[in-house]
C-alpha cells in the first residue's frame, strides 16, 4: 500500500473550509483503479493556526502515479491554474509513504480455526 499525506496550515477558524472541499461526494480520484480511501483529519488546537491532515491511500505507488497522469487529474488543476490560492491556506506540503505493516482489530466474536 502506498500513503500520500497533504498537511493544510490554515487560519484560525479556517479548517472546516477544507474539510467542505475534501468532503464533497463523487469525487473523480475515488473513481480511480487502486484507490483505496481517503481520509480528512484536522489536529485538535485550542486556539491558532490550524492544520488539516489528507491522506490518500492506494494500492500501489503506481497506482498513484497513473492517477498523477490522469486526464482528470491534470485538467483539474489546469482549471485551477492563475487562480489565487484562498488567503486562509497558510502552507501546504506533501509527504510519500510506503506502508511497511499493518495491525488491524482483533474481533474476539468470530471464532477461531
Amino acid at each position: 500500500m502506498f500513503v500520500i499525506l497533504r498537511t493544510i496550515t490554515v487560519s484560525e477558524g479556517s479548517a472546516d473550509q477544507v474539510v467542505e472541499r475534501f468532503s464533497q461526494p463523487g469525487s473523480v480520484v475515488a473513481q480511480q483503479p487502486g484507490f483505496v480511501d481517503m481520509q480528512v483529519l484536522v489536529k485538535q488546537v485550542r486556539r491558532g493556526e490550524e492544520e488539516v491532515l489528507i491522506m490518500f491511500r492506494w494500492e500501489s505507488e503506481q497506482d498513484w502515479k497513473n492517477w498523477e497522469k490522469s486526464d482528470a487529474h491534470v485538467q483539474g488543476h489546469r482549471n485551477k491554474a492563475g487562480q489565487p490560492k484562498p488567503e486562509y491556506i497558510l502552507n501546504v506540503s506533501h509527504a510519500k509513504y510506503e506502508v511497511k505493516a499493518v495491525t488491524t482489530a482483533v474481533d474476539e466474536t468470530k471464532p477461531t480455526v
